[in-house]
């Protein structure tokens, strides 16, 4: 990069959970090309635990999104960017809310399924994860494959627990064994669809190829911010 090279300050709106917000920061950090302090993008981040649960109906976790967003623009911020598939139920009010753009995760996820080539996505996420993809996924012509309830129900125990911390082999085991359930299911390629599940599951633990939307968007928000792809518009 040159002495005057023009970048877009990141504006990110984290802690859902935190340590998913870490990872995101950190391969922000190692995706961008640079050779010194200066050549790195300049990002204002509001990890902010006190988000109300996103699975919670009626948590007000949108206002709350909202609210962080405008003052993400206060603070500087020119595009945005959330490592939370479920929050981005709440992608129109941010961006009304703040004016600005918003880095889709979700649609990096779907367009990475389906690229791979797959008629049939797994997604291990929450329920209003599975929401949103099974909308991306058919507007692209593919179909989505999903835990039965009750295993659904033990996806969500083993999340929460990996929230509070417990990233071990148990953990490791149960994620595997839903990404197992998927493929067994018929899912030809599986999106992580939580931030928290690439925590403790890795491409080589799955039969079939793992898209990482968290890794997908820090990608982007590099190429974005250094010019190198167009800024999304607001919106879209």
């Amino acid at each position: 990069m040159t002495e005057d090279a023009e970048t877009l300050t990141l504006g990110v709106l984290g802690g859902m959970g935190p340590a998913a917000t870490l990872e995101f920061l950190a391969r922000l950090q190692a995706y961008t090309p640079a050779e010194r302090d200066q050549d790195h993008i300049r990002v204002v981040a509001d990890i902010n635990p006190r988000v109300p649960d996103r699975n919670t109906p009626g948590s007000n976790a949108g206002g709350v999104l909202a609210e962080m967003a405008g003052a993400l623009r206060g603070a500087g911020a020119e595009v945005l960017a959330m490592p939370c598939n479920t929050a981005h139920a709440h992608a129109d009010l941010i961006q009304r809310a703040s004016g600005l753009p918003l880095i889709d995760m979700i649609d990096l996820g779907a367009e990475a399924a389906q690229q791979s080539g797959a008629l049939r996505a797994g997604v291990l996420g929450t329920k209003g994860a599975l929401k949103l993809y099974r909308e991306y996924l058919a507007a692209r012509g593919m179909g989505l494959v999903s835990l039965p309830s009750e295993r659904q129900e033990a996806f969500m125990e083993t999340l929460y627990r990996i929230k509070a911390g417990d990233d071990g082999e148990q953990a490791a085991a149960a994620m595997q064994g839903f990404a197992a359930e998927l493929v067994k299911a018929g899912a030809e390629v599986v999106v992580a669809g939580c931030t928290e599940v690439p925590l403790v599951l890795a491409p080589e633990d799955v039969r079939v190829e793992l898209v990482d939307p968290g890794d997908l968007l820090a990608r982007r928000c590099v190429a974005v911010c250094l010019g190198y792809e167009p800024t999304p518009q607001v919106g879209g």
